[in-house]
């Protein structure tokens, strides 16, 4: 996929989940503003039914009191309080607000909002936050000459509101979340797609290259084979054939090495474990890089510290393991390479390092420097040589054999690979062939 097509699906999804998030917001704010309308008509329609009761019980004694005693003892009162039931004014706030949920704490009074004086209220509580209040109904009904508030304030309102619509609003952070994760996860894959296929063309682009190089010499020493006055020189006829099979061997190992990766990908493979003398092995494969050693002018240094350096593993693959991780260790290191190996037991195994001092490796391609296909660029894609399998065949393998690898590394200053075999992963009979099938899926990591 295109780069430009990538950053559009990613702009697009971004406004996307954008228009989303605002929409949402957008709603939960108008439930929440509608669940506080309902508060407040509720709590106002309380208050006004509370009045309501306190003037029809005034209405009622007044009348009882005119025909008792006539029209001579009516009086207009001078202030609420002469004729103010206040036992009833609590019960009737208790019975009003008692299925509303409020909590324990609520200041219900009576106050001038515009003096700014609180005439009652029990407990004296919130008295400030009284004269404040949005929930508020008058008085005026029950005495004209004194017009005063019957108010209540909540605390925690705000709370009791985000209490009603808590799982709502959980559910849209949760829904929104999922969605964002998959945009996201969406995202990523796209961008590993895409890194994959790089990856594939450059494998495909440098094992054309390291194919050509061979096939090319092979046909100019079979071009010089057919010459008829080659063959009257035995030296040169025996030169090109040497070229034709050297380059042939190279052709072979190079298809063997692209066969590593589809054996590895058909998901099984076979071990045969066998009892290694890991130090014995070691030497071995150090001694068949020494010439190219001595060509670059380079030296192997050896810290074989390991007591117990016997064990069980795929004598085969065990070799190609420390032969991938010595060769990226020459090829790497620019000038005159210094390598070192060394064994150490630890944690009832043996852990083998290969240490160089080259060029090193960034923090930014240790992430993947374990993945197919991925190679370190260093300018030139084909300076040098390989189709960015060796590490992940060595990691795949290592963890086939129940091990772990590990690395440090720093730029221009050289790489440390730590390679652990535990002893126990498999027990056989010394020099006993074992089959072990391995499943790719437990193992590639």
């Amino acid at each position: 996929m295109k780069k430009r097509n990538i950053q559009l699906i990613i702009l697009f999804a971004s406004l996307s989940l954008a228009g989303i998030i605002l929409t949402q917001l957008f709603w939960m704010k108008n439930v929440y503003r509608l669940k506080e309308e309902q508060l407040d008509g509720r709590t106002d329609v309380a208050l006004r039914r509370i009045v309501t009761e306190l003037m029809v019980t005034r209405n009622d004694t007044m009348m009882a009191r005119m025909m008792q005693f006539g029209t001579t003892c009516y009086h207009e009162p001078i202030t609420l309080m002469e004729v103010l039931d206040i036992p009833l004014l609590d019960s009737l706030v208790r019975a009003e607000f008692s299925w509303m949920e409020f909590p324990r704490d609520y200041a219900y009074g009576i106050f001038h909002r515009k003096d700014g004086r609180v005439i009652y209220s029990p407990g004296g509580a919130y008295k400030e936050e009284l004269l404040h209040t949005r929930n508020a109904v008058s008085m005026e009904c029950l005495c004209k000459s004194d017009p005063c508030m019957l108010g209540v304030y909540i605390p925690g309102r705000q709370g009791m509101i985000l209490q009603q619509i808590l799982i709502w609003l959980v559910l849209s952070v949760l829904f929104l979340l999922v969605l964002a994760g998959a945009i996201f996860f969406s995202i990523h894959s796209v961008f590993q797609q895409n890194r994959l296929s790089q990856m594939k063309t450059d494998f495909v682009n440098n094992m054309t290259h390291e194919f050509k190089t061979p096939i090319a010499t092979i046909s100019l020493a079979s071009e010089m084979l057919l010459k008829s006055q080659i063959h009257e020189s035995p030296e040169k006829t025996k030169r090109y054939a040497s070229i034709i099979f050297d380059e042939n061997l190279r052709l072979k190992h190079q298809v063997e090495q692209v066969l590593k990766v589809a054996i590895l990908d058909k998901g099984e493979f076979m071990l045969k474990y066998i009892e290694l003398d890991v130090h014995e092995v070691l030497r071995e494969v150090i001694k068949n890089f020494s010439l190219i050693m001595k060509e670059r002018e380079g030296r192997f240094r050896t810290c074989m510290h390991a007591r117990q350096h016997q064990l069980q593993a795929d004598r085969s693959h065990f070799i190609s393991i420390i032969d991938n991780l010595i060769d990226n260790a020459i090829k790497y290191s620019p000038g005159s390479p210094e390598v070192t190996i060394s064994t150490a037991n630890e944690n009832d195994g043996i852990l083998i390092s290969v240490a160089d001092k080259g060029m090193g490796i960034s923090t930014e391609n240790q992430r993947n420097i374990f993945r197919r296909f991925y190679r370190v660029h260093t300018g030139n894609i084909h300076n040098i040589k390989g189709f960015g399998l060796g590490l992940f065949y060595v990691k795949t393998m290592v963890e086939a054999h129940g091990g772990s690898v590990s690395m440090s590394s720093e730029l221009n200053k050289g790489s440390r690979f730590d390679l652990f075999f535990p002893f126990d992963h498999v027990k056989v009979h010394p020099n006993e062939n074992e089959e072990k099938k391995v499943n790719h899926e437990d193992t590639a990591g």
